[in-house]
Formats: structure tokens, sequence, C-alpha cells
């Protein structure tokens, strides 16, 4: 069993994806936002988890507390490089979250890790950063390959991409998961859920159908309640507007009278019921922020079905506040893309 731990773990995304590898064990676990923090708890219950500013971390206690960490993911914010090209170095004030991730890395000496960041850090001001990135994990004796993977490609039906960094200590010998060819609709993911109206449904529901797709069938896996899945109640105007859109259809059917300025691309259109979702954000549940209304109902997408998107299985319940839920959902590595990179250095295991 490959022990691991995870900085900057959010509700647990990424944890979550080594568990359904297989032979990982999340063996603690940094989430600096209390709330969050806690539905990662609720939903790991044997790991070591600290609700705390990382920078505040005695890292040699925690070291002794764990002596062998194989593996360290997560996903530390880079705030300071600019899309721009203005060139700013790993020193800048501003990625003091990713120096803690080295930090981490340099004190545990883990066989491998996982670093993951949006897409642009591979490419802004012509791969400085990324470089940067790079040279500072060689100088701590690591190898390192790096790439970014769309989420679609790994069997999540969302159109979902992240920069990853893997490293092992030493020679690499592993590499990146390949595309797959398994590729999931929303109706595949989200139709044998209960079909609710605006303002419906409960934080603890009953299943009223069975599953019919494989997916999920593997996301309904030991699954009694069904958690989360309580629709948005949305206001006379915005349900008026929501009727006029057909299936497959977006605000361009709207009268213009009707027609909102939003800067968000994809307001008030549907999903797309045999393809798959754009990236789902922190607000979901508003149809000026994205296209997040359902395929065939006049509402925005529910927790439950936000978090089917982004390849939480049933059993992983989220907790807190609607804000708080949708933070957790919205901000996650999805499981499933975090699966295919845990099940690479399975591979390079055995």
């Amino acid at each position: 069993m490959m022990k691991v731990g995870d900085l900057f773990a959010g509700v647990g995304g990424m944890s979550q994806g080594f568990k359904m590898a297989g032979n990982f064990e999340i063996a603690f676990a940094v989430e600096f936002d209390k709330d969050i923090a806690a539905a990662y708890k609720n939903n790991h219950k044997g790991t070591d988890v600290y609700a705390n500013d990382i920078r505040d971390i005695d890292v040699k206690e925690l070291h002794k507390k764990h002596p062998t960490i194989d593996v360290i993911i997560g996903g530390p914010p880079c705030q300071g490089f600019s899309q721009k090209g203005k060139r700013l170095s790993l020193d800048d004030p501003r990625n003091f979250l990713f120096q803690q991730f080295v930090r981490f890395v340099d004190e545990f000496k883990p066989k491998y890790f996982v670093l993951e960041n949006v897409p642009t850090i591979v490419t802004t001001a012509n791969g400085f950063f990324k470089d940067q990135i790079v040279e500072a994990f060689n100088k701590l004796g690591y190898d390192v390959t790096y790439g970014v993977l769309c989420a679609a490609d790994y069997g999540v039906p969302q159109d979902r991409h992240r920069a990853v960094f893997l490293g092992q200590l030493g020679k690499l010998q592993v590499s990146l998961p390949k595309p797959s060819d398994k590729r999931t609709t929303i109706k595949e993911a989200i139709y044998d859920l209960p079909f609710i109206a605006s303002g419906e449904g409960n934080e603890e529901m009953n299943y009223d159908k069975p599953a019919t797709s494989d997916y999920q069938k593997i996301m309904r896996m030991n699954s009694k309640t069904l958690f989360n899945h309580s629709a948005t109640k949305h206001n006379a105007l915005a349900l008026r507007r929501l009727a006029m859109i057909p299936k497959g259809a977006g605000k361009e059917v709207l009268p213009p009278e009707e027609r909102t300025k939003s800067i968000y691309s994809g307001t008030w259109s549907r999903m797309i019921e045999d393809d798959i979702s754009v990236t789902i954000t922190t607000r979901y549940d508003t149809p000026s922020s994205g296209r997040f209304t359902h395929p065939i109902l006049d509402r925005c997408i529910t927790t439950r079905e936000a978090a089917r998107i982004q390849s939480f299985p049933d059993t992983f319940r989220f907790y807190g506040t609607k804000t708080c839920q949708m933070k957790q959902v919205g901000n996650a590595v999805p499981p499933l893309l975090a699966k295919a990179i845990a099940e690479q250095i399975k591979k390079n295991e055995l």
C-alpha cells in the first residue's frame, strides 16, 4: 500500500482518484478552508487532516508522524505569473504556496509527486514558468514529465483541462496517462437521477429509477441514499426565460428584450445531452454564469449532477452551505482524471 500526502487538498478529488485506483492510502491532507477540510474529513475517514495555513505546518514534526510518504499530490495556486508574458520568477512572493509544495517534497522525498495547475502555466512567457517548476524539482533530484490533460479523455463527461507535472525521484520511468477511447455524455452521466423541478429535491433522497449506463452504475456503486440533489429555486423571470429555451438551444432563441449582457459564454444555454459539459465552475446554480442549465429541465444542475459531471461517486457527500458545496465541487480535480494518473504510478511499481 503506497502512502500519499495531499496538499491544497480541497474536498479531495485527487485523493478520491488515488483511492479508486487501489493500492493507495491517503496518510495526510492539508486544506486551508476549515469547512472544506471538514467535508474532506467526512469523506476520507482514515486520513490525518490539517485545516491550517500550509506555512504554519511544522513539516519535520509531520514527517515524524508519517515517516514514509510515497507520493505527494496537490495543486498549489500560482498567482505570480502573467499571461501577458511578464517574466516573473518562482521567487515572486505571490508564489509562496508553490514554494510550500516544494518544501514538502524536499522534506518527505517521496518516490513520486503529482502537481496540477492551470493549463496556461505550461505556455506562459514561452514556457519560462514551466521551466522554473521543472528546475526546482530537478534540484531536489526529481526527473519530471508534464503535459496538459483533458478530463474528457479519461471518461469524465466534461471539457476540463489541467496541466500536470509528474515527477519521480531519480530516473523517470513513469509517463502521463494516454487518452482512453471512453467518452461519457451528460445523458449517460446524470439521467438516472430524479427529474426534479426548480426548488425541488433534498439533501437526502431516494433513487427513483435504475442506472442504465455503465457510468451511472459505477457512480452508484455501494450507494443506497442519494445526497446533495436539491435544485436551486429560480425566480419567475428566470423560469420564464428557461421555458423559452428548447432542448439543445441557448440564449440565441430568446427575444432581444430577454437577453442579458452576461460576460460568460454559454449563459442561458442548455447543456447538450449527447455531448460533454463545459468546465464545471463554482457557480453552476445560475443560468447567467455559464452553460449549466439542465438539458431538458427548466433549472440549473444540482450539486449531485455537478458532482457526477466531475466523476465523484454518489457515496461521496458534500457538506456545508450551498455556496461551500459549489466550491467543493467546482474547484476539485475530477477523480477519474486523478485515477488515470494514479494507475500510471501503480503500474510502474508492479
